[in-house]
């Protein structure tokens, strides 16, 4: 069904061979696109994004002190805490949520 195709890199201009069987792999995965890059420009790019911590985009979370509602310990939690709305600290909030 498939059959190996020579394509052009972007990055570096040389061709290279989509197989068959990645063409396969391509499809089982449900990839429409053919690949752009020869596998030697793709795992440089790989290495350059991993270096320059791009593929850790998250922001640092931003605690914020709270009283536990059900044992008074003093505890951080990832939101701003409301008035309306009981904050607990993790070992409560693990009891708590099993009910």
């Amino acid at each position: 069904m498939y059959e190996d195709r020579n394509l052009t890199c972007r990055d570096c201009g040389v061709e290279f061979v989509f197989s068959a069987s990645e063409q396969e792999f391509f499809a089982e995965k449900g990839f429409t696109n053919d690949p752009g890059r020869c596998s030697e420009c793709r795992a440089v790019r790989k290495q350059r994004s991993r270096s320059d911590g791009r593929s850790f985009n998250r922001t640092e979370r931003v605690m914020h002190p709270a009283v536990c509602a059900s044992c008074g310990q003093e505890t951080e939690v990832p939101f701003e805490p409301r008035q309306d709305r009981p904050v607990y600290c993790r070992d409560c909030y693990r009891s708590v949520q099993n009910y």
